[in-house]
């Protein structure tokens, strides 16, 4: 199936002179080795982003030939060299660094995963976290990336967006249930996500993976604009919604509170 959360018309762009579709391509052939396994196969890589066999293997050649992946027995795999691509990101964000301080306090406080991260598409992307022994079955890490309409990551960055880019952007994302309590329905995510606008904060409760309950509350700039959120993930057996409501909720806001007075305006 091909990946949803990048705008397929930029893969097949035509009659604008000035958007490079080439450019495009390699990087969403780069992207696709976003996933859990090392290696990839071409038609793999074909099938995730919609691109044919062909143009697939041009823009692998290209990367290849620049260092950012290589080919291996089974097929390619990324190369360290793909690293340098976030550093500028990291280098000129002041977000991780300032909140960074704050994610080790929470883990140390509460005893559980915390994390930052940021809306890319449809998609909720780390951006620093703090973990706590795994609670996942899916290791996560800095630049990770979750569905934002089953995460409390993802519906507090959501619910920061203006109402048309929100119903456009939910229309469009691929919505699958992850396990029976996860939402799908456009119009109960409206709803859903209207709600947390309205709250504050963003409670899921086992709509990613069963046993997994997050809360999370959005990082506002000084110009009050959602620009992150923060975080923590806990075993749903632990505590009841309410008494993780209770006993988190005021640690994290008053995290996100420090960290968006400590942003650059």
């Amino acid at each position: 199936m091909p990946n949803l959360t990048t705008n397929d018309s930029f893969l097949f762009r035509k009659g604008d002179p000035n958007f490079m579709t080439s450019l495009a391509r390699g990087l969403e052939v780069l992207r696709a080795f976003s996933g859990q396994t090392r290696t990839l196969k071409m038609a793999t890589i074909s099938e995730s982003t919609g691109l044919s066999r062909a143009v697939v293997r041009r823009c692998l050649y290209t990367l290849s030939e620049m260092g950012y992946v290589s080919q291996v027995v089974g097929g390619y795999q990324i190369e360290p060299k793909v690293l340098a691509l976030s550093q500028t990101y990291f280098a000129s964000s002041s977000l991780p660094k300032v909140s960074q301080p704050f994610l080790d306090e929470i883990h140390e406080t509460l005893g559980e995963s915390c994390s930052l991260a940021v809306l890319d598409g449809a998609e909720a992307v780390y951006i620093a976290r703090s973990a706590a022994q795994r609670i996942m079955t899916v290791s996560l890490g800095i630049g990770s990336r979750l569905p934002a309409y089953c995460t409390s990551l993802g519906r507090v960055l959501l619910s920061g967006l203006p109402i048309p880019e929100l119903e456009d952007l939910l229309g469009k994302m691929e919505r699958k249930r992850h396990t029976e309590h996860t939402v799908i329905a456009v119009r109960e995510l409206d709803q859903v996500i209207a709600r947390v606008a309205k709250d504050g904060f963003a409670l899921v409760d086992q709509e990613l993976e069963i046993g997994l309950r997050s809360l999370a509350v959005p990082v506002r700039s000084q110009q009050g604009k959602v620009v992150a959120a923060l975080n923590v993930g806990a075993q749903a057996t632990r505590l009841s919604k309410r008494e993780t409501r209770i006993q988190m909720l005021p640690a994290l806001q008053g995290a996100a509170d420090e960290i968006g007075r400590r942003l650059p305006e």
